[in-house]
């Protein structure tokens, strides 16, 4: 009687009406940054172009059930990881398949546009981790702190390749996203806080003795760990933005003073003063707080909080521990991007090159989104003939 539920009721409609949300914020905001005429081309129906692409993507992507995907979980990955060693061989002069853009090779240069395959393996990656947990659970079903380190040290040699590959382009805004992935899955994979909790301690402890570091003793991180002046620039930037105002700290001053500018209600559509570079992708958030103030940006902010909302009541509702893994981890890829690209335009966080989910110009964040969130799609489609069937993981 499940199997013959028909399609609307089996469909995520909330889901969908948010999506469709973001595409109407996305093009209103896209088309607005084009005013200022840094562009010499119309971003707004090859953005439109690439959701009716994701929405194929997501239609092909529910089709499969969450059982099939965790049988195809490690072949998507060693894909991801074949893309990724091809993308370091591809040649990178200019108008070269593997171009160089801003000083990263992160792209294949196709006639459809640029696309990034690290976009796409950040959900191989999601699917693998939650096979390998799901399976490793099942194999010791008696849970110790000796097992809980064998299943971390599994966890890390899944991460370590990818990252390696990524941190290579070099492409640290991604790589952030692969720690946020596995320290959510982590997390709810059961694994003992007596060993999370020291990790996430010393994690902090690292983290800030290397701003400390940075800022009081550059020439030992120079001389020991080789970082280059340009890594410590961005830092400065991020802290002093106003004292490298001519070089680093300029994108976040404009970017400041553009949402500032924006103020409660801002200035209306197509109504923006400041120049800011590349508004239409990684600093989008500026023209929605400048052109709608702070009650418009509040509003988008709310509905990523919807979003999120939806998405944890649906990870709830899976009974299945493969499909909870996957989506704690698209739940943790997607709040980090919205985190960070919101943090770095208003110097909450140091500007990476994070998109903001579904508003943000670009193919490879918006198929890379759609496809995470196609898996969601499918598990709330297949849930009630899922749950009440039995698989054999070994197929």
């Amino acid at each position: 009687m499940e199997n013959k539920r028909n399609f609307a009721n089996r469909f995520d409609w909330t889901l969908a009406l948010i999506l469709l949300t973001f595409l109407v914020i996305s093009l209103l905001a896209i088309s607005s940054a084009q005013t200022s005429g840094q562009y010499g081309i119309n971003y707004v129906p090859k953005q439109l172009q690439w959701y009716v692409i994701c929405s194929v993507i997501i239609g092909v992507v529910m089709f499969f059930e969450p059982d099939q995907y965790k049988k195809m979980s490690w072949y998507m990955y060693g894909a991801g990881i074949f893309l990724l060693v091809l993308l370091i061989f591809m040649p990178e002069g200019p108008g070269q398949i593997g171009e160089k853009i801003n000083g990263a090779k992160s792209w294949f240069k196709t006639p459809l546009g640029n696309i990034q395959p690290s976009e796409f393996m950040k959900t191989f990656y999601i699917l693998a981790l939650a096979r390998l947990i799901s399976k490793h659970n099942e194999v010791y079903s008696f849970r110790s702190v000796k097992t809980d380190f064998i299943l971390l040290g599994k966890i890390a040699a899944t991460l370590l390749l990818p990252l390696a590959l990524i941190m290579k382009q070099p492409d640290l805004g991604s790589a952030l996203v692969f720690f946020a992935i596995t320290a959510a899955i982590v997390i709810v994979a059961g694994i003992s806080w007596k060993i999370i909790l020291p990790t996430l301690i010393g994690a902090a402890t690292v983290g800030g003795s290397l701003i400390w570091m940075a800022l009081y003793m550059q020439s030992f991180l120079e001389k020991t760990f080789g970082f280059k002046p340009y890594q410590f620039a961005r830092i400065y930037s991020w802290l002093d933005p106003y004292s490298y105002s001519s070089s680093d700290g300029y994108h976040l001053i404009t970017s400041l003073n553009a949402i500032g500018s924006g103020e409660i209600f801002g200035k209306g559509y197509r109504g923006r003063e400041v120049y800011v570079a590349e508004n239409h992708t990684d600093f989008i958030f500026t023209v929605i707080g400048e052109e709608w103030g702070f009650i418009g940006a509040s509003i988008v902010i709310c509905i990523f909080f919807l979003l999120i909302y939806h998405l944890t009541k649906t990870t709830l509702l899976l009974k299945d521990p493969f499909s909870t893994y996957v989506c704690a981890g698209i739940i943790a890829m997607i709040t980090f991007h919205v985190f960070e690209n919101i943090g770095m335009t208003i110097q909450l966080l140091p500007i990476t090159g994070i998109p903001l989910p579904f508003i943000s110009y670009g193919g490879s964040s918006l198929m890379g989104n759609s496809l995470a969130v196609g898996l969601v799609f499918s598990m709330r489609f297949h849930y009630r003939t899922y749950m009440f069937t039995t698989h054999d993981d070994d197929d």
